[in-house]
């Protein structure tokens, strides 16, 4: 009989022997790898943390205990054991469970998440307001050695040792988080110790035991070896996290059941701030995430029996790779162009511009406020930055973008891929509110291509201004266009006219021109002929172009994959009133909310943003 079928909420592991915990084991990794198989997700991260989560719920006692995932890519074991195993199969899709933690789906859930290091302030917050209300709960954070490159982690760590309450944290070392780990503290945890003295008594001692030719000897030497390997978790981190006020445990064997109850048992006694090293294996128990665990840490749907990434329609190239290509081509022609990326190589596109310019390559780990003000500091040397980050990872670096960048009118560009709905993240991935957070900020200049190929010619333009630029492009493929050679800078502010109609006009941003174009065709067949504008722009308009519209034909229809709070169709509205011009305008974009998971398609046409919703719209509002 199945042991994972008489567990349905975490009490229940408490009744297996130890013995059947392997088994439980294995069928927890059987469900993670055959769901995202299917849906895709963050296997190889929660792969890695299954005998560790066990070995969490049945020492502690949740929801009384509070267990806090950091990022939480790594709890779909957590969502399986505490009562999510039968729908487990909806996992990122449209109405289905989250990827993420999430407080509306499990009391289980207690810290809603889906960016990285945060786990450490929440739980330092968990554990105050534990001892205000004078309980005794434990409050446990799990947070992986990635995201300890993120400054608020640090910030969190610092507060919880002076606090030094009662607060576990684990510290799940897979020395990998999206990409490898860079930084000084990664190297902190992942090198032996640089004391002259240290390496001179390993070598003394190595020297010794190789004169000993018995079998004992050598075995003395593979030990030795094995500890060498492990040495980081035998001195450094104890140093470091002392430091910082925490009682320091480990390394421990992230895979060894018994090792982990004993050790979690033992620090469940005590009632200060301790930290538990633990070492696992990224995509443990399916050899290709053990194998590539940076590309089946997210990671579409494979074929199970092979791990083999399942392609999808269409063969045009993605956004993001040409991006990638075009900038590590503007670098061979310029040499002050600088990437950077906070822990995203692969995932910006910039791999290949990494092994081209390694000289000009810096990945600044999971930390966006310095990669923006790092940015700064290069344009304040004549350098020429160009920040590859996710739309909804620079709203992490809002304050360095107003105050670094923009306040001093820095030549800093701002790539953000991911904008607009990104698919099975869900909210806390979604590029939607960029426009808005970026659009107010004085100096910058905002603009959003309508193809791969207008992308191209965009960054050219973003490198060749002499301020701050934010350009923004969606997810996935493009549309197969035909890439000019020839790179020209787009003249700042200026729209483009691409079909010419007579009953109305649409004033489409982006990713929004093509479903703009699809729909006034659509419309055609009904004998309503649509102006269609790609409107390039958001930051500064195309005032005349748009004032030439109103004139024209007396009402507006503006679209943008952003919240329609703040952004495009805003600053529409804002242009016509600073005019003194009044007509009607819709606005075509998402509501002021989050948006749920669900694939890119099904939430544009859920929210109106395809050709059939935007011809329905205009339909309407036309007459």
């Amino acid at each position: 009989m199945s042991l994972l079928k008489q567990i349905n909420a975490p009490d229940d592991l408490k009744q297996l022997s130890l013995s059947e915990l392997p088994e439980l084991a294995a069928e927890i990794r059987q469900l993670i790898i055959k769901t995202c198989a299917q849906n895709g997700g963050h296997i190889a991260p929660s792969l890695g943390v299954v005998e560790l989560t066990i070995a969490l719920h049945r020492v502690f006692h949740s929801p009384e205990d509070k267990l806090i995932w950091d990022v939480g890519h790594q709890a779909y074991a957590h969502k399986i054991i505490c009562g999510r195993r039968d729908n487990f199969g909806t996992l990122r899709t449209l109405n289905g469970i989250s990827g993420f933690p999430k407080r509306y789906e499990s009391e289980h859930d207690v810290w809603e998440v889906g960016h990285s290091s945060t786990s450490l302030s929440a739980a330092t917050g968990y554990a105050v307001a534990r001892d205000l209300a004078g309980n005794s709960n434990k409050v446990v954070a799990v947070i992986g050695d990635g995201s300890m490159t993120g400054g608020i982690a640090f910030e969190g760590l610092n507060h919880a040792g002076h606090l030094n309450r009662d607060l576990v944290v684990i510290l799940n070392d897979n020395e990998m988080s999206i990409a490898e780990n860079v930084g000084a503290v990664s190297g902190f945890l992942s090198r032996t110790s640089s004391s002259e003295f240290i390496h001179k008594f390993k070598r003394e001692t190595e020297h010794f035991i190789e004169q000993v030719k018995s079998e004992t000897g050598k075995g003395i030497i593979r030990l030795a070896r094995k500890v060498e390997n492990s040495f980081k978790g035998l001195f450094t981190p104890a140093m470091l996290f002392q430091a910082f006020g925490f009682e320091y445990i480990g390394p421990i064997d992230g895979h060894d059941l018994p090792l982990l109850l004993e050790t979690m048992e033992r620090v469940k006694k005590l009632d200060n701030a301790v930290l538990i090293h633990v070492l696992t294996t990224k995509g443990k128990g399916y050899k290709p995430a053990e194998q590539n665990p940076s590309l089946f840490h997210g990671v579409g749907p494979f074929e199970l029996e092979t791990g083999k990434v399942l392609k999808g329609k269409g063969g045009a190239a993605s956004y993001t790779a040409i991006f990638g290509n075009t900038l590590a081509r503007l670098a061979e022609e310029d040499e002050r162009v600088v990437a950077i990326t906070a822990a995203m190589p692969d995932g910006t596109g910039l791999t290949s511009f990494a092994k081209q310019h390694p000289d000009r390559f810096f990945d600044v780990g999971i930390a966006e406020q310095h990669g923006a003000t790092f940015a700064a500091g290069l344009a304040c040397e004549g350098k020429k930055p160009v920040f590859a980050v996710y739309s909804t990872f620079l709203q992490r670096a809002y304050d360095q973008v107003l105050h670094d960048v923009c306040l001093q009118d820095l030549p800093v560009v701002f790539a953000l891929d991911r904008g607009g709905v990104v698919g099975s993240d869900g909210p806390t991935h979604h590029g939607v509110f960029d426009l808005s957070y970026l659009r107010h900020i004085p100096n910058i200049t905002l603009m959003a291509p309508k193809d791969e190929n207008e992308l191209q010619h965009m960054l050219k333009t973003a490198i060749d201004h002499n301020g701050p630029v934010a350009l923004r492009y969606p997810r996935g493929n493009g549309y197969g266009v035909p890439l000019e050679q020839d790179l020209k800078a787009l003249p700042i502010g200026k729209a483009e006219l691409v079909r010419d109609g007579e009953h109305g006009v649409l004033l489409a941003l982006g990713a929004m021109v093509y479903p703009a174009l699809e729909a006034a065709e659509q419309l055609a067949q009904q004998g309503i002929s649509l102006t269609v504008v790609n409107a390039r722009f958001v930051k500064p308009l195309d005032q005349d172009l748009i004032q030439q519209m109103a004139q024209r034909f007396g009402r507006l229809v503006t679209l943008e994959e952003n919240v329609r709070q703040g952004g495009f169709g805003s600053a529409v509205l804002e242009l016509l009133e600073q005019q003194s011009i009044q007509l009607p305008v819709l606005r075509i974009g998402y509501p002021d909310s989050y948006i749920e998971q669900g694939e890119q398609h099904e939430l544009r046409a859920a929210y109106g943003l395809d050709k059939d919703g935007i011809a329905t719209a205009v339909l309407h509002f036309l007459r």
